[in-house]
């Protein structure tokens, strides 16, 4: 299993060591800033790093040659399709809310705002909609009453992430395809950005 990892940042980073455990071979790293830190632990690794042109697109030509999935772990660039379809099974993405639910950037944070007493995580394949593609894994987790986003993401939501992506790729491995059902669009809600 070839994979181009777009992300950034200790999630990046994360996601970057949770992959060389799982047994695959990361053949790029695709970052909006080579100055981000997981462009830094890609490069200490020996793995091409490649700064993407437009820090908010993914296009096909930053997709390594040869990729079986492409992974996103804290990108907020969106993949194209044509970049999709560089990847023999196309792309996947982890967001920390249960998808339909929470849409968007400040998911953790729209979260906390509303008071929501479970949350969780979803791994699912990325599409021409944000956070709209097909649903690959999936897990709830309790939110503690006080917690903040940030302790939330930390304590829960981030680890389950890494969970989550390690059993959608080790099911990639075996069977060469990805776990896959529809969202349901009438649960769907927006977590914009907060002003802040």
């Amino acid at each position: 299993m070839r994979i181009t990892l777009v992300g950034s940042r200790h999630f990046g980073v994360t996601t970057l060591n949770m992959l060389r455990q799982h047994g695959v071979e990361i053949i790029r790293v695709v970052v909006a800033d080579g100055e981000d830190r997981l462009a830094a632990a890609a490069r200490a690794a020996g793995i091409k790093v490649t700064v993407q042109a437009d820090p908010r697109l993914v296009v096909a030509s930053e997709i390594a040659d040869g990729t079986d999935l492409i992974v996103a772990a804290h990108s907020h660039a969106r993949v194209a399709r044509e970049a999709l379809a560089a990847a023999r099974l196309g792309g996947i993405g982890y967001h920390p809310s249960l998808l339909p639910r929470h849409r968007g950037l400040a998911a953790v944070e729209w979260t906390i705002r509303q008071g929501a007493p479970i949350t969780g995580g979803t791994v699912y394949h990325l599409a021409d909609r944000m956070d709209a593609g097909a649903i690959a894994a999936q897990e709830w987790c309790f939110v503690k009453k006080g917690e903040t986003a940030r302790e939330l993401w930390e304590r829960a939501l981030a680890p389950l992430g890494q969970k989550l992506l390690g059993e959608v790729i080790d099911y990639a491995k075996t069977h060469s395809a990805l776990p896959a059902r529809p969202q349901d669009e009438q649960f769907a809600t927006k977590a914009p950005s907060l002003p802040g």
